[in-house]
């Protein structure tokens, strides 16, 4: 896709992926809605295939890929669930993946990408890094390369988890989307303009890792340098494709603190029985840091994902 993906590309698009995805569920629990005095819909993105809501992406992206394009396979640098997402579909697809992963990558996403067959290159923890070594992939053996988020199917296939929430709850008044590079927010504003154009979005992003704030803040984009939040998911930059849509579309991007976040997965655990990474418990955290204004609120909170390990999860819930 050449251009910025209409609503209507977002349709053509879950009809493509459907076959490839589990339509997830929308929880809901009496006990939260009683504590914070509204009506909180769950889209349980951490019951999808790889884990997250990513393999939306990276499934339409493989499926738009041109026969020669298909031959040499693909690369992409993602320190999670991107690798996880893209590596599945590859596979699913016969095509050859290269992932590109910091060496300092949680143990459970770099088991998901070797277990989907992909070929790992560990690089520094650094953008640049990434970059050097995806070029390195692409001149050795003519891959294609499929950004994390920066890229419009991307986008496009982010954009259906929104849609089959609007399917499910259709009078929401707000909806909190994680932003990381903006893929998901992005895909879900397109989504909520046409189907709920009412709807409020905020973005919930790490104190930790406010570059969006700081962006919509100076109009321009602001590069994360040394972000540092328990939310892993959410550590890259806005991508030039992402950030005019977030600016168009987003009511305010919302910081929340790492504490805040620990307490939304503890809450999630104990009132909905599921376990989901500090990145998608931040739509929860984001209520939590500022509950007044969501008071009889019906909202839609987008779970991104549930890749992590038990171990790590209870290490996190038990941090002072």
């Amino acid at each position: 896709m050449i251009h910025e993906p209409t609503f209507s590309d977002i349709q053509d698009t879950h009809r493509k992926i459907n076959p490839f995805i589990n339509e997830t569920p929308v929880l809901t629990s009496d006990k939260i809605n009683d504590i914070y005095n509204g009506e909180l819909f769950f889209k349980c993105e951490n019951f999808q295939k790889s884990g997250s809501f990513k393999i939306r992406g990276a499934t339409n992206a493989i499926l738009n890929l041109a026969h020669d394009e298909r031959i040499n396979g693909v690369v992409t640098h993602s320190s999670g669930n991107f690798a996880g997402a893209l590596s599945l579909a590859a596979k699913t697809q016969g095509i050859k993946a290269y992932v590109i992963m910091p060496e300092n990558t949680r143990k459970i996403k770099i088991e998901s990408v070797r277990n989907n067959e992909a070929e790992i290159i560990f690089c520094k923890p650094t953008l640049q890094a990434r970059e050097e070594k995806s070029e390195e992939v692409i001149n050795e053996t003519g891959a294609t390369f499929v950004h994390p988020y920066n890229n419009y199917n991307v986008i496009a296939g982010q954009g259906t988890a929104a849609l089959e929430l609007c399917k499910t709850i259709t009078d929401l008044d707000v909806v909190i989307s994680p932003v990381g590079g903006g893929g998901l927010i992005s895909g879900t504003a397109i989504t909520l303009s046409e189907k709920i154009p009412q709807a409020t979005l905020i973005g919930a992003e790490p104190k930790g890792a406010d570059d969006a704030y700081r962006s919509l803040k100076a109009g321009k984009i602001i590069p994360s340098e040394n972000p540092d939040t328990i939310a892993d998911g959410l550590l890259t930059s806005l991508g030039s494709r992402t950030f005019p849509v977030i600016q168009r579309t987003v009511s305010e991007i919302m910081l929340v603190s790492d504490e805040f976040i620990i307490t939304a997965m503890q809450i999630i655990r104990k009132y909905l029985d599921i376990i989901v990474e500090p990145s998608a418990a931040i739509t929860l955290g984001a209520i939590l840091s500022k509950p007044n204004i969501f008071k009889n609120k019906r909202i839609g909170l987008i779970l991104s994902g549930g890749n992590i390990d038990i171990d790590t999860f209870d290490n996190l819930i038990r941090s002072p």
